[in-house]
């Protein structure tokens, strides 16, 4: 299974989504931008296309949620440790209250990683994030035991993008 993700104007994504309809295709907002993903087992349609691997997944992605992109950049010798701690990782999120779906997403072509859930809402995720069950996948973070302790895994610092199926109304923010 791949994604593809691409960028560009509400109005030109959800197009591209129309035109498409037998395609398992989602447009998300953000902030001041519009991506389409593209969940497929085989090439997408996309002219530019940023292209990943999902290497590890749960749920089904819904046409109405809250999606989080972790964005972890990681070196190219810090791969295999990388995904050994995602293939091993507790499941536990799964079973977190408004939990839609996950898909750990390895890049094709570039060094950042996805990690990709979709919520029923932001407060859904914010929940998980003050969870025992978060607690938990996190508690070896910071100590010496931890992932982000080791040398050479991570290119650069991570960042987290949030996006919405629904686009929000321009005047009500």
């Amino acid at each position: 299974m791949n994604i593809y993700l691409t960028s560009g104007t509400p109005e030109f994504m959800n197009s591209l989504k129309e035109k498409h309809v037998g395609e398992n295709l989602f447009v998300l907002h953000g902030e001041g931008n519009a991506v389409l993903l593209h969940e497929s087992t085989s090439e997408t349609f996309f002219q530019t296309p940023r292209k990943y691997e999902v290497i590890d997944a749960s749920g089904e992605l819904s046409d109405q949620g809250y999606f989080v992109f972790n964005n972890i950049p990681v070196t190219d010798e810090g791969r295999p440790i990388f995904e050994h701690r995602f293939n091993n990782r507790a499941r536990a999120i799964e079973n977190e209250p408004g939990f839609i779906a996950i898909r750990v997403l390895r890049p094709i072509g570039s060094d950042t990683y996805i990690i990709l859930t979709e919520w029923t809402g932001p407060s859904s995720f914010i929940a998980w994030q003050t969870s025992q069950a978060y607690n938990k996948a996190h508690e070896k973070r910071g100590t010496g035991d931890g992932i982000d302790k080791r040398p050479n895994i991570f290119s650069s610092a991570s960042y987290v993008t949030t996006y919405s199926t629904e686009k929000k109304d321009e005047e009500s923010q």
